[in-house]
C-alpha cells in the first residue's frame, strides 16, 4: 500500500534538502505507477461491458488431471477423496506424482488408488524435492503409459495441487470452451478465514483482484496469460506441440513457475489463451478454491519462489518481449508482473515516512511547534500538488481492492483490506529480497535453484462448519443426484445408533458385501434423500443417505443383488456403500424423506444397542 500521497516523515538531524529529494523521487515513482494502475483498471472497467457469451455444451472429451506432491501425506488423501465425489463430470482420471524418498505421501495415494479407480499412482524415477515442472513432466510421461496400456487418450490435461477444492462444474467448464482456447484458466481464490487472520487476509484481496480484473484484461489487451499453478486446462495438441519444441520438456524443470513460464511459452507459439470468467458471487462463484499459507514465514517463503520464477528466471530467459506479438502490450505486462521487485521496498518506505509524518506531527503539535514534514514538502515548489494527486491514486487502488473483495467476501470482510495491504507491503518486500538472494547466489554457485516447499491445509468438516456462507455453497454444490458432498450443519445422534449397523462398501459395478462397522452416522437431508427416484426407492426397498467419503450412502434392509446394483448405476457414478438398517428404523427414513415427521429420538425394541446407552 503506498501512502506516499498522503504525506512524509523526516528524521531529526536531517537537512531539508536531503530529505526533499527523497520525498519527491519517491512520489515521482509512486505517481507513475499509481497511473499505470489507474489505466489498467479504467481498461477493465470498459471491458466489464463486453460479455462473451458461452458456447454450446459439448460431448465429454476425456480429462487427465495432473498432480505433483512433496511431502502432502497429511492432506492428499481428504482432497482426492472430496473432488472425486464433487466432480459433476464423467471422463476424467487423475495422475498423481511423488517421489520415491517420499513414503508417506506414496502410501497416502496407494491407499486411494486402491479405491477408485480414476486415481493413478506417478511415481517419479528418483528422489525430491527437485522442482515442481520436473514432477510434472514424470506425471505426464506416467498419463503417456497410462494411454499406451489402455488404448485411451485424454484431450484435455488439467493441472491441480494437494490442496484445492475443485469445483463441480470445473471441468464442464472446460470441456466447453476448450474449442475456443488451447489454454484456458479457472479462477483460483482463497478460503475465507477469520479478519484476525491477516496473512491470509492478503491472499484474499490480491487473488480476488487478480481473477476478477487483472488476468482477464491483460488476455483482453493482446498480453500472454500467464497459469496459476492450479486450475489451469490445455487442450492436448497444443502440449504436443510444446513438446516437439521444447525437447519433451512441456514443464521447464528449471523454472520455479512453470504455470507462468508455460503460458508465456505457448503464448510464443501461438497458442490462444482465455481467461474463463468468474461467474456468481460469493462463495457461489464458479472457482478452484484454497488455502494459501497463514503464517509470515510461510507467505515469504512461497511468494519468494513466485517472485523467483515470475520475475527473475523470466527476465533472464524472455527480456521484455523481444519476438513476441504485440511487443508494446508484452512489455507493459512484464513491467507490470515485474515492478513488485522494488515496487514492494518503495512502498515499504512509503509506509514508513507515513508513519514518520504523523508521528512528527503529534510531536510538534504537542511541542506547540511548526510541522518539520510539511516544511519540506512546501520547500519543492509543485510538490504538495504531486502529493496531493498520489493520496488520491492511493484512494482509488484501496477502493478497486475493497470492491473486488467485497464480492466475494463481503463488505465487512473488505473493510480491513487497508490493514492488510500494508501487512502485504512488508510480506512481499521480505519476499523480494529473499528471491533477489537465491537468483544470485544460484547464478554465483551454479546450483539450481530448489522446490521451495509450501505447507498445504485441506479444509475438514470442522473448518467448512467454521464459515456458514461456504456450507450453504457446498450443500448447494451437492445438487439431487450430484455428486457433491453435502456438508451437515451439525452431527446429532439418535439413541440406539451410537454404533453404525454394518455395511458394505464396494466398486462400481460389484455386488455389495458385509463390512465392518462405522463410527456415528450424520443426520440425513431430505433432499440428499430425493437423490434417487421414489419409485426406483421404493421398489428396491432402499433410501439415499447422502454422499460420503467419495461413496453413495445406501440404506437397506438387506444386501443388494448384482442386478439392482447395476439399475442403481443408471443413477449414479460413485461407489455404493449399503448401511443395513431395520424396518422401524427404514420406516423412520421414509417419514424423515416425505415430510411426514421430524427425526425425533428413536428407541426400538428390537435394536440390539436397545436400553444400553441413556
Amino acid at each position: 500500500m503506498d501512502f506516499a500521497g498522503s504525506g512524509a516523515g523526516i528524521f531529526p538531524g536531517a537537512g531539508f534538502p536531503s530529505a526533499a529529494i527523497v520525498l519527491l523521487l519517491t512520489a515521482v515513482y509512486i505517481l507513475l505507477s499509481g497511473l499505470d494502475d489507474l489505466a489498467f483498471d479504467l481498461l477493465w472497467l470498459f471491458r466489464r461491458q463486453r460479455r462473451h457469451a458461452p458456447p454450446p455444451p459439448a460431448r465429454e472429451r476425456r480429462i487427465a488431471v495432473l498432480v505433483p506432491l512433496w511431502q502432502e501425506a497429511e492432506v492428499i488423501e481428504r482432497m482426492l477423496e472430496h473432488n472425486l465425489a464433487a466432480i459433476r463430470y464423467t471422463n476424467y482420471e487423475f495422475f498423481v506424482g511423488f517421489y520415491p524418498n517420499d513414503e508417506a505421501t506414496a502410501a497416502a495415494v496407494r491407499r486411494v488408488a486402491a479405491r477408485h479407480a480414476r486415481v493413478h499412482p506417478a511415481e517419479v524415477p528418483h528422489d525430491g524435492p527437485t522442482s515442481k515442472a520436473d514432477c510434472l513432466n514424470w506425471v505426464y510421461q506416467r498419463l503417456l503409459e497410462w494411454e499406451m496400456r489402455s488404448g485411451l487418450r485424454a484431450e484435455i490435461v488439467v493441472i491441480h495441487d494437494a490442496e484445492d477444492l475443485i469445483h463441480p462444474d470445473s471441468f464442464a467448464r472446460f470441456n466447453r470452451w476448450i474449442g475456443e482456447a488451447g489454454m484456458l484458466q479457472e479462477p483460483v481464490l482463497a478460503l475465507p478465514t477469520p479478519l484476525g487472520d491477516l496473512t491470509h487476509g492478503v491472499y484474499c484481496d490480491d487473488f480476488a483482484e487478480s481473477q476478477m480484473k487483472d488476468l482477464g484484461t491483460r488476455v483482453w489487451l493482446g498480453g500472454f496469460l500467464p497459469g496459476c499453478g492450479v486450475g489451469t486446462a490445455f487442450r492436448r495438441e497444443e502440449l504436443d506441440r510444446l513438446a516437439e519444441t521444447e525437447s519433451n520438456r512441456i514443464f521447464d524443470p528449471l523454472c520455479l513457475t512453470e504455470d507462468y513460464d508455460n503460458g508465456l511459452r505457448l503464448f510464443r507459439l501461438g497458442c490462444r489463451q482465455m481467461m474463463l470468467p468468474l461467474e456468481g458471487r460469493g462463495m457461489e462463484a464458479t472457482a478452484t478454491r484454497e488455502y494459501f499459507p497463514r503464517s509470515w514465514r510461510a507467505a515469504v517463503r512461497q511468494r519468494t519462489r513466485w517472485i523467483t520464477g515470475n520475475s527473475l528466471q523470466a527476465w533472464q530467459w524472455h527480456g521484455w518481449g523481444r519476438g513476441m506479438p504485440r511487443r508494446a502490450v508484452q512489455a507493459w505486462m512484464f513491467w507490470r508482473d515485474r515492478k513488485g521487485l522494488w515496487g514492494s521496498w518503495i512502498g515499504l518506505l512509503c509506509n514508513l515516512l507515513f508513519l514518520g509524518a504523523a508521528a512528527d506531527w503529534a510531536i510538534c503539535r504537542a511541542a506547540g511547534l511548526g510541522w518539520r514534514a510539511g516544511a519540506v514538502m512546501r520547500s519543492v515548489p509543485g510538490l504538495e500538488l504531486l502529493l496531493a494527486a498520489n493520496l488520491a491514486l492511493c484512494a482509488e487502488r484501496i477502493a478497486v481492492k475493497m470492491f473486488c473483495t467485497a464480492r466475494l467476501y463481503g463488505w465487512r470482510f473488505a473493510a480491513g483490506a487497508p490493514l492488510r495491504m500494508l501487512w502485504g507491503n512488508w510480506i512481499n518486500a521480505a519476499a523480494s529480497a529473499g528471491a533477489v538472494f537465491r537468483f544470485f547466489r544460484s547464478r554465483w554457485t551454479g546450483q539450481p535453484l530448489r522446490w521451495l516447499k509450501t505447507e498445504h491445509y485441506y479444509p475438514s468438516l470442522e473448518t467448512l462448519r467454521a464459515g456458514p456462507a461456504f456450507m450453504a455453497a457446498a450443500a448447494s454444490w451437492g445438487g439431487e443426484g450430484g455428486g457433491a458432498i453435502p456438508v451437515p450443519e451439525q452431527e446429532w445422534r439418535w439413541p440406539g445408533w451410537r454404533r453404525e449397523s454394518r455395511f458394505s462398501a464396494h466398486p462400481p459395478g460389484a455386488a455389495p458385501d458385509a463390512g465392518d462397522e462405522l463410527p456415528i452416522w450424520p443426520a440425513p437431508r431430505p433432499r440428499a434423500m430425493r437423490a434417487l427416484p421414489a419409485a426406483v426407492s421404493d421398489r428396491l426397498g432402499i433410501l439415499a443417505l447422502g454422499v460420503r467419503s467419495g461413496y453413495l450412502e445406501l440404506a437397506a434392509p438387506r444386501s443388494l443383488a448384482e442386478a439392482e446394483v447395476r439399475e442403481l448405476r443408471r443413477f449414479t457414478a460413485l461407489p455404493l456403500r449399503i448401511r443395513r438398517l431395520g424396518p422401524d428404523q427404514m420406516e423412520r427414513l421414509l417419514r424423515l424423506r416425505d415430510g411426514r415427521s421430524s427425526p425425533a429420538p428413536f428407541r426400538s425394541a428390537r435394536d440390539p444397542l436397545f436400553g444400553r446407552f441413556p
